[in-house]
């Protein structure tokens, strides 16, 4: 989850500045791991991974995953664990980053790599890699989202047949998305929006 102000979600565990996360499927699956209580940094909640990965469950195992606002790493997390091939995460915090990267060696994860970044300033200038799904959980009220999948689009960092995952404070149908983009499906928490949708090649 991105780190910022945003719709508070509900904080699991957390005590003495640190939270938990638990796995829910796959090679680390009921695996808890420790995250920082930076302020705004909550994970998806476990029921909402699991609709999400039991969207995705046809089309997770030998993907390349990218997301770039990846917080805590929990949807980053799940899908390596759930046999994702590759996955690349960035957040704009170094505690985040550094609390991820622990993370992935303590789970000998040799297929994922994490950076400190701005994600948009990272997708603007970077080489670009075609990844199969897109995890985007932007901080909230700053308008990020048509940005961020504007440039996925004209840099193109995704695959003909991509999905893309977005959490919003506004209902998917006003965020103006790429014309591509067509809504598989969605769901509401509090007041959290929760999005799949698939790009058409053509």
């Amino acid at each position: 989850m991105a780190s910022s102000s945003r719709p508070k979600k509900p904080v699991h565990n957390v005590h003495n500045g640190v939270g938990q996360l638990r796995i829910i499927g796959g090679e680390w699956r009921s695996r808890k791991l420790s995250f920082p209580d930076v302020v705004g940094l909550r994970p998806t909640p476990d029921r909402v991974r699991e609709t999400l990965f039991n969207w995705l469950a046809p089309y997770i195992a030998g993907a390349k995953v990218l997301d770039p606002f990846a917080g805590s790493g929990a949807l980053f997390l799940e899908a390596l664990s759930r046999g994702a091939a590759l996955g690349q995460a960035l957040d704009a915090s170094n505690v985040a980053v550094s609390s991820l990267k622990e993370h992935l060696g303590t789970l000998r994860c040799t297929t994922g790599q994490v950076q400190t970044a701005d994600a948009l300033r990272y997708l603007e200038t970077q080489p670009a890699s075609q990844f199969d799904v897109v995890f985007l959980d932007p901080p909230f009220n700053q308008n990020l989202l048509p940005t961020v999948c504007a440039l996925l689009e004209e840099r193109q960092w995704l695959a003909p047949d991509s999905w893309i995952y977005t959490e919003s404070e506004t209902a998917p149908s006003t965020l103006g998305l790429p014309a591509s983009w067509r809504l598989h499906r969605e769901q509401k928490s509090g007041r959290v929006y929760y999005a799949l949708w698939q790009r058409s090649a053509a």
